[in-house]
């Protein structure tokens, strides 16, 4: 606990016409963060005043990146910014790590009113390359049109910003650090979580473990191959495949963040992930996968490289939901999936007997259809299920 209490502090800054969020977020290059004035102050203020005064005060959000260049400099800002605008708590990944489908599970779990993420999803990073800041919602997913324009027309006009410029944070430390602000009754607080473990439990409800690990190291042991990209799945696929899961450590490649993505764009198709498609083709693996950046799109392919488009991957695991354990004790309650994704998941949904939604691109509509019970399974198809 800090001894003397730390200054809230009012800023003057100028408003920025060109920050309209789109479906992933506000994108730009790092440099325009890095050399505007106030830019990156500016627009976490207009998130934050996006929620209303009543839902903001001691309320709690989710903080995570995916590791890219810019991050630990936007978290810690982002730290500051929330205490001085009467956030109570924020939960933020170890080292700032956590993927975009943690940060819904942590958002749903803790029943935060919503979080704030870190990426450009598969664009490259490093300081040449591009930064982004998603705002996801209470339900875990991505804001909807109303929030997004909320945002936008706040930072049109945005004067000024709060901010306890004094307040530091180690990302390096689980646990919780608290910290008295002027003007404040409660402490505000900082929990630093394992980017896994939560996650991770939430899986261990849905998938039937023991079966997979027979899989994965039993006498007809399935081989494996999966490529984090250097983004923020690496900790992920190394706790669960291998150390839960024990497939073999030369299963997981490329797994330590990194700031730039190894120089390489944490893209997963068949022309970025081409290491893990030649690994692939010699026939001794037969499941491959990779990864994008913030972890919530992946590329599959069979034995010998054999490619799994995205509008079928969606297609059999719909058909296959029976050998989900979390599906047999639930129930699907329908499927749904983008417009440009192909028919195979309609031909599912007819044999099953399954109403099927056709959406636009953009998961904030499959978003309002599982709010609603309408659906239980969806993906798109830009490699997302």
């Amino acid at each position: 606990m800090e001894t003397n209490p730390i200054p809230v502090v009012t800023a003057q800054t100028s408003p920025y016409d060109d920050q309209r969020p789109g479906p992933g977020g506000l994108r730009k290059k790092t440099s325009v963060f890095e050399s505007k004035r106030n830019y990156l102050q500016n627009y976490i203020q207009s998130v934050l005043s996006s929620i209303d005064l009543r839902d903001r005060q001691g309320s709690t959000v989710v903080v995570g990146s995916d590791g890219r260049y810019f991050s630990r400099t936007a978290i810690e800002v982002i730290v500051q910014m929330a205490a001085a605008n009467g956030i109570g708590r924020l939960v933020i990944g170890h080292n700032g790590i956590l993927s975009t489908p943690a940060v819904s599970c942590i958002i749903r779990k803790i029943k935060a009113i919503g979080g704030i993420i870190l990426t450009a999803s598969h664009n490259p990073g490093g300081p040449g390359g591009d930064f982004g800041i998603k705002f996801n919602v209470a339900n875990g997913g991505p804001s909807s049109d109303t929030v997004t324009e909320k945002i936008y027309q706040v930072s049109r006009t945005l004067e000024e910003y709060a901010i306890c410029p004094d307040l530091r944070i180690d990302l390096s430390r689980l646990g919780r650090q608290d910290f008295d602000l002027e003007n404040k009754f409660k402490p505000f607080r900082v929990e630093i979580v394992d980017s896994v473990e939560v996650y991770l439990n939430m899986l261990r409800g849905i998938f039937d473990f023991n079966a997979i690990k027979g899989l994965l190291t039993g006498p007809e042991q399935l081989k494996i191959r999966i490529d984090a990209m250097n983004g923020v799945m690496g900790p992920y696929v190394r706790r669960i495949l291998c150390d839960e899961l024990g497939a073999p450590a030369n299963s997981a490649v490329n797994c330590v963040p990194l700031e730039d993505f190894g120089g390489q764009y944490p893209d997963p198709n068949l022309t970025y992930a081409a290491s893990l498609v030649e690994s692939m083709k010699g026939g001794d693996f037969g499941f491959g996968a990779a990864f994008d950046a913030d972890g919530d799109r992946c590329m599959i392919l069979g034995q010998n490289a054999f490619f799994v488009h995205p509008s079928d991957s969606v297609a059999v695991m719909a058909a296959n939901t029976s050998c989900i354990p979390y599906f047999r004790q639930m129930g699907l309650r329908g499927l749904a999936r983008s417009m440009p994704t192909s028919t195979a998941l309609d031909k599912v949904a007819k044999a099953l007997k399954l109403a099927l939604y056709e959406t636009p691109s953009g998961w904030r509509f499959f978003g309002n259809l599982m709010d609603s019970g309408r659906c239980s399974l969806c993906g798109e198809e830009s490699f997302g299920t």
